[in-house]
């Protein structure tokens, strides 16, 4: 567990969490709103997520609440102001792992998120993602569909890693750029369109859907 998203829209706290993290061998990336913050939680290039609730555009409890109904079990560890026996029950109820209150100190935050890095790490590790028929080895970065064994280039391997650990849910072009090619990738290109049909090509058509407008499906 060392990649954690850190929802915060207020510089001050948003730095000195960031470089308190990075100074202990995490990497960190800042959201600065509820809906940039959701857009990364769904990419599920994350290990952990900080998230503040009073967060513009999308609050911190609809972005925990849109997290958990499309099955993303990223880790929270909410970091408010709200300090009411109310907001941290339907925090905690809502999906969040933990809840502190500002102010607060770092020593405090770090050892919260190694509790979750050390819950983590007892987890059984996920080797083979299934979805009907077809199927990814994590180990020998191949893919089954049906009956037959597919080789990978190592850009489609995380395409359909991603699409396998969001079955059901609609990805943009956005979003899988930003997972599979990095955060300063030219937005404007096809290259997601491209790979797209190359996982086509050698899994079957039927696999993964175009939904107009929007982005693509593994159904």
């Amino acid at each position: 567990m060392n990649r954690i998203l850190i929802a915060e829209d207020e510089e001050r706290i948003a730095s000195f969490v960031q470089k308190g993290l990075r100074a202990n061998g995490f990497t960190t990336v800042v959201a600065e709103d509820g809906d940039l913050a959701l857009g990364h939680a769904l990419t599920g290039g994350f290990d952990l997520m900080v998230l503040d609730i009073g967060l513009p555009g999308r609050d911190g409890f609809t972005v925990l609440r849109e997290m958990r109904e499309a099955r993303v079990t990223l880790p929270v560890i909410v970091l408010t102001a709200r300090d009411s026996v109310r907001d941290t029950v339907a925090g905690l109820e809502g999906g969040a792992d933990d809840w502190m209150t500002k102010p607060f100190r770092f020593e405090e935050l770090l050892a919260r998120v190694r509790l979750r890095q050390r819950t983590a790490a007892r987890a059984p590790e996920v080797t083979m993602l299934r979805s009907g028929s077809l199927a990814l080895d994590l180990r020998t970065r191949r893919a089954r569909a049906g009956d037959r064994t597919v080789d990978l280039t190592a850009r489609e391997f995380v395409l359909l890693e991603m699409f396998l650990r969001h079955p059901g849910q609609v990805l943009s072009r956005e979003q899988i750029l930003s997972h599979v090619w990095g955060y300063d990738f030219d937005p404007g290109s096809n290259i997601v369109d491209v790979y797209v049909r190359a996982l086509r090509r050698k899994l079957g058509a039927e696999r993964l859907e175009t939904i107009r407008g929007m982005g693509y499906r593994l159904p």
